[in-house]
């Protein structure tokens, strides 16, 4: 991805390729700095251990008003969750079980979104209690993604928006952990049938354009044209 980056004209001033001085860049070096961040998330009581399957949540968690959700993570059922006044065990003491943040039912989360606008989302109606360390000692994409933010002084986020319901976690787990910052959901990049660009679309990726020989040029000019067809004005 680097390397079609820079050769569609793209430079930046620190990365994984060229290092800086808010480093390690791949996440497979900064298992310590998501440790931490676990870490004060037990201190303070915010999670909990969890035993429960995928499979237990997705029994508990099916109800028809849901069906129309596309939701990478159900959500958890609060009855699965442990009273608050329930003692942690010690974070070395426990294996083979996934940590989860424990999340403020009936809380709204609002935040404003730079593209979308205000934005809100009811805790236990719209996502609940999500991971944050898997059982395989690995820790969630959401806590990786904002300790990194944090660590890496970013101030503006900018991310596809797949479901309004995948919006929450992250501005969760960093008014969890840190100070959040600005977030911009783009819409979906779609074909011409309104059909989801996916990576099976390979056709359409960067890589295979480049080795189609298409001169940079092009592609930018033609990236340009199409977002003008489909009329992307701030919806703000």
């Amino acid at each position: 991805m680097l390397e079609d980056l820079r050769w569609l004209g793209f430079h930046w001033d620190e990365g994984p390729d060229i290092g800086g001085p808010l480093g390690p860049y791949n996440q497979s070096e900064r298992r310590s700095f998501y440790r931490s961040a676990l870490e004060k998330l037990h201190a303070a009581n915010l999670i909990f251990p969890c035993t429960r399957s995928r499979r237990d949540v997705l029994d508990a968690a099916r109800a028809p008003h849901e069906a129309s959700r596309e939701l990478d993570e159900p959500i958890y059922p609060p009855q699965f969750r442990p009273p608050s006044d329930t003692p942690l065990p010690p974070l070395g003491d426990v294996i083979n079980v996934n940590w989860r943040l424990r999340v403020p039912d009936s809380e709204t989360l609002t935040f404003d979104d730079g593209y979308f606008g205000p934005q809100q989302a009811i805790v236990g109606r719209d996502f609940g209690d999500f991971l944050v360390w898997r059982k395989d000692d690995t820790p969630s994409y959401q806590l990786a993604c904002v300790v990194d933010d944090a660590a890496m002084q970013i101030t503006e986020v900018v991310r596809s928006r797949p479901d309004s319901f995948d919006l929450p976690p992250n501005p969760a787990v960093s008014s969890s952990c840190y100070t959040a910052p600005a977030f911009y959901h783009c819409p979906l990049m779609v074909d011409d049938k309104g059909v989801r660009l996916a990576k099976r679309h390979d056709a359409l990726s960067l890589r295979a354009m480049r080795e189609s020989g298409k001169p940079p040029g092009e592609i930018l000019r033609n990236f340009n044209l199409e977002l003008r067809k489909a009329g992307t004005e701030n919806p703000k």
